[in-house]
């Protein structure tokens, strides 16, 4: 980019918009970024102020900044998603099916470390669909068992569960609330390992994450699911649910916006929760 005297600006690339203002009457765009000047156009340019103008030099290393967009798309773009028209040099990807949005943290913060491009996103690990909390991932329940406290009978109904095909178990009791509750240790007798019991998160501390030798997860959920507008639950499930593996590292990155502020009314997702 370079700026020139309009006198001398017919056949070059405008860099940018420019507005013209006439009072009581009009104020918009009159020359659009990318219009190739004319001789015609020098004089409503002067009209306009405009006795310099900034346009297009190419320069070694430099592209167009529609060619930017288009080669920034390509490197983040995936098959399940769409590509807007280029505007003024941005374009949007948008998700092209229900899923589980992923960011590459640190190829995104290697992006935004260029000048003069950039590449904003959703958090990562959102849920890029609309509904209830379980339907709207597509899960739906096959069986429900009320096998009291006994520990044997949680372990022999987790166990038909699993003959049964199921891809989630979710064990509900307690967790924490009753001394007596053998919920926990019915899922370490089950076979599972343990990922994590207790989460640094609220509602939602002594949740429980587990996973059977093939793949299948077991979740123990605290009492807070059944009256709180928004728990741990909501923040691990879309993982689980698009089949992402959640590490006890992932679980203590939930940390940092892990307090549920217990507003009335709840507006979660559209809150700082889990963000």
């Amino acid at each position: 980019m370079k700026c020139i005297d309009t006198q001398h600006a017919v056949g070059h690339v405008l860099c940018h918009d420019l507005t013209q203002i006439v009072k009581d009457t009009y104020k918009g765009p009159r020359f659009r970024k990318g219009h190739i000047v004319t001789q015609a156009d020098i004089p409503v340019l002067l009209s306009m102020g405009k006795a310099h103008l900034y346009v297009w030099e190419m320069t070694e290393g430099c592209v167009h900044e529609d060619e930017a967009a288009l080669r920034l798309a390509g490197l983040c773009g995936t098959k399940n998603m769409v590509r807007s028209e280029i505007k003024e040099g941005k374009l949007e990807l948008s998700a092209a099916c229900d899923g589980l949005f992923r960011v590459d943290s640190q190829r995104l913060k290697a992006v935004n470390s260029v000048d003069d491009v950039m590449l904003a996103t959703r958090r990562g690990n959102t849920a890029v669909r609309k509904g209830d909390k379980l339907a709207a991932y597509g899960i739906e329940t096959i069986a429900e068992v009320r096998p009291g406290d006994d520990t044997s009978a949680i372990v022999q109904a987790i166990a038909g569960m699993r003959e049964r095909g199921a891809d989630l178990i979710l064990c509900t009791g307690g967790m924490s609330v009753d001394p007596d509750d053998n919920t926990p240790g019915a899922i370490r007798k089950s076979g599972a390992r343990i990922v994590s019991y207790g989460a640094p998160v609220l509602p939602g501390a002594m949740f429980l994450l587990g996973y059977y030798d093939d793949g299948t997860p077991v979740m123990g959920l605290p009492g807070c699911v059944m009256f709180a507008g928004a728990t741990v639950f909501d923040l691990v499930l879309p993982r689980v649910a698009a089949g992402v593996p959640v590490t006890k590292a992932d679980l203590v990155e939930l940390g940092e916006g892990g307090l549920c502020l217990g507003c009335k009314p709840c507006h979660w997702p559209s809150c700082p929760f889990g963000k």
